[in-house]
């Protein structure tokens, strides 16, 4: 169910509101470019400067514009357990597909604490969990062998790996099992991970080029390397120009040259330098999207 093209959403914003209306349209618009489902208020959602209201309306919004075409995972992560169970039970009640958790942040918490955490949220509602693992963000790192532990529990179904160890796919296919589903969390080594056994990316380039990256996607899983190969050559510019600055930013110029949606962020992120933007500028080129 999880898997393929699945992009990690920008939440559009209007003169410091919510801009609801483009929200809806970016849905309609990802659906048809082929994406295999949404992941709403994620880091990419600029969830730490939403409020909790905001959170939530976002999340109901893109479940009710999606209406089960295709499944939507819905953002819940704090390093507050209580607070993340909140969020999960949110997601459930909202119908969301299931709840992206990611490993508590700035607390450290050993590995025994990691898996106390999302065995709550787990126990907390009936909602299949993914484990987002992003180390260089959260500064903990789940390990295999704890992963292995928490993928006994039924509804701890994957991982959104976002180490950018290739290596550690396998190691995880090892522990967990081949069942267990495991989306790559980097845009630039997306391909690599799915050979070695990875179904999809939670992405960010794909707020820009979703048809590429939903074909890209599509070829791996039926074993096209070949194909999926000359699509990343396409989007890999596109990739390091997006991640210059902090990639929802650049998603976002990227989406406001292509008439999308403003590129208005939150502070404390801020607009693009001009070099940057000359940068996505000839990724998108590149890319053939301009």
């Amino acid at each position: 169910m999880f898997k393929g093209s699945m992009p990690a959403l920008i939440t559009p914003f209007q003169n410091g509101e919510l801009d609801l209306d483009t929200l809806k349209k970016l849905v309609e618009w990802h659906i048809s470019e082929g994406s295999h489902g949404l992941v709403p208020v994620g880091t990419t959602g600029e969830s730490p400067t939403l409020t909790h209201e905001e959170h939530e309306t976002v999340i109901a919004t893109v479940v009710k514009a999606v209406a089960g075409r295709i499944p939507v995972v819905a953002g819940a992560g704090s390093n507050n357990t209580v607070e993340a169970m909140r969020l999960v039970q949110f997601a459930a009640e909202a119908g969301a597909d299931a709840a992206l958790v990611v490993t508590p942040y700035y607390n450290k918490p050993t590995q025994r604490g990691l898996i106390a955490h999302f065995t709550a949220l787990h126990d907390c509602a009936d909602i299949p969990i993914i484990i987002y693992n992003i180390p260089g963000r959260s500064v903990v790192d789940m390990t295999p062998a704890t992963m292995a532990e928490l993928a006994k529990l039924p509804r701890i179904v994957g991982v959104k790996d976002a180490t950018g160890d290739l290596a550690r796919v396998c190691d995880q296919r090892l522990a967990c099992g081949s069942d267990f589903i495991q989306l790559s969390g980097e845009d630039a080594t997306a391909h690599g991970f799915n050979a070695q056994g990875g179904t999809g990316c939670i992405s960010v380039t794909a707020n820009v080029a979703p048809g590429l990256l939903s074909k890209m996607q599509t070829a791996c899983l039926a074993g096209d390397y070949v194909t999926a190969l000359e699509i990343q050559d396409k989007v890999m510019p596109l990739h390091k120009a997006i991640f210059t600055e902090p990639g929802l930013v650049g998603a976002k110029y990227a989406m406001s040259c292509l008439g999308l949606c403003s590129d208005e962020v939150r502070l404390p992120l801020t607009e693009l330098t001009d070099e940057t933007k000359a940068l996505l500028d000839a990724g998108l080129k590149h890319a053939g999207l301009l």
